[in-house]
């Protein structure tokens, strides 16, 4: 081939491959309403962040004892007081000292305006009968002194301590709310839409391609693994045809296990299966199962095979199912593996409870099938074993035909 005609070849080549990388990342699905409960904790953060800082530069007393109070009096700074509450004493300085004396031009103006501070100026917590008790003390050496006006009140302020009590409480439920949001993958994942996610954490996480999202992929897009792909022709046709083989008293391997190197077309095979039965396929990772709360793990397994059941009959495909299927009691000194021993005790009852009429058949891959639990690869669970190994030549060459197909190509490749 010349230079130049190779060089056609390779464009030809990226021209493609934009195309397909462009298809890929148009947005499938409906379109999502932009409204997002983040929002929410936005403006709740905002209005105590407002209030705070309102409450910080209006008119606002400085904390004080009563000790500086006495030196006020004896300057004759002070006009009156008030008692609030039994405990909390409010002390007003008069006018024109205020405006006079430059001590006390720290609580003369509002800090949002020059408006002259109606009072109080002073405060500090005292018990109402200790104060009276002192100032009396006070005004007895002191004889010619005018006493001060000491007033009574009593203040309830229902807004303020509803606030420092529910305001607390919301952001506390806003930060579990987002927590919850994150790990039930609620922050946009698919099939939620946010808000509807958030108490779903024990749901199945698996996604389900069904007749409106139907698998496309055949066995004639898997090239090589001919062995492979007879061995599961028979589920194919169980699934296609199940009172074939219920009527005669047969039984379809409840469980497949798909086993072999990285990269060898494990899950392609299976998404074969599902698209050539033309049913139900739910696929997900050994790892979807496992959270860091207890009880999360065989709760989705549950709510996967009760969705498994209700759209019989179909497929479930775990991969990497080593994740939770290793071998128990091994190198369980913390008690660290008790979650994903859990899950797997929980899909070993699932498996087992399944009836000849349910129609569900299990799929799953590892390359470490030398660690799996034994009580997993039993009868009438995984019994049947499909090794996927290397391609050889043939095969590869044949693979490569199925990347090549929509793809002109020189008669010399």
């Amino acid at each position: 081939m010349s230079e130049k005609g190779n060089q056609n070849q390779i464009d030809k080549l990226k021209k493609q491959f934009a195309k397909n990388n462009n298809q890929g990342n148009k947005p499938n699905g409906p379109k999502r309403s932009g409204f997002n409960f983040y929002w929410v904790y936005a403006i709740i953060f905002a209005l105590f962040i407002g209030m705070q800082i309102f409450s910080a530069m209006s008119f606002r007393a400085k904390n004080s004892n009563f000790r500086d109070f006495e030196q006020k009096l004896e300057l004759g700074d002070v006009e009156r007081v008030n008692i609030v509450n039994e405990k909390t004493i409010q002390v007003f300085i008069k006018e024109e000292r205020l405006l006079e004396n430059e001590r006390y031009e720290e609580v003369r103006n509002s800090n949002l305006s020059d408006a002259v501070n109606p009072g109080p100026h002073y405060v500090f917590e005292m018990p109402a009968t200790a104060f009276e008790d002192r100032l009396k003390d006070y005004y007895e050496d002191r004889s010619s002194e005018e006493p001060i006006a000491v007033n009574y009140e009593t203040q309830e302020n229902f807004i303020g301590d509803i606030i420092s009590w529910v305001l607390p409480l919301v952001l506390m439920i806003a930060v579990w709310l987002f927590i919850m949001r994150r790990m039930s993958g609620g922050g946009g994942a698919p099939g939620g839409g946010g808000g509807s996610q958030i108490f779903n954490i024990g749901k199945s996480r698996a996604k389900v391609f069904d007749k409106d999202t139907e698998v496309k992929t055949t066995f004639n897009e898997v090239a090589g693994m001919t062995g492979a792909k007879e061995e599961v022709l028979e589920i194919v046709d169980f699934l296609k045809n199940p009172k074939k083989y219920t009527e005669l008293g047969g039984r379809i391997p409840k469980g497949v296990m798909l086993s072999g190197p990285p990269g060898t077309g494990k899950t392609l095979l299976a998404k074969a299966v599902a698209g050539e039965a033309k049913v139900p396929f739910f696929s997900l990772s050994g790892s979807d199962f496992v959270e860091m709360f207890v009880g999360v793990g065989a709760s989705r397994v549950r709510d996967l095979f009760k969705q498994a059941k209700e759209k019989s009959p179909c497929i479930i495909f775990i991969d990497e199912i080593d994740a939770i299927g290793r071998a128990r009691g091994k190198n369980n000194f913390t008690g660290g593996n008790d979650e994903r021993e859990n899950t797997l005790n929980q899909m070993l009852t699932e498996m087992d409870g399944f009836g000849t009429n349910e129609h569900v058949i299990v799929m799953a891959a590892t390359n470490r099938a030398d660690i799996l639990d034994r009580a997993l690869m039993r009868a009438g669970r995984f019994d049947r074993i499909i090794y996927v190994d290397l391609p050889e030549l043939n095969e590869r060459e044949a693979i490569f035909g199925v990347h090549l197909k929509g793809i002109k190509t020189n008669d010399s490749v």
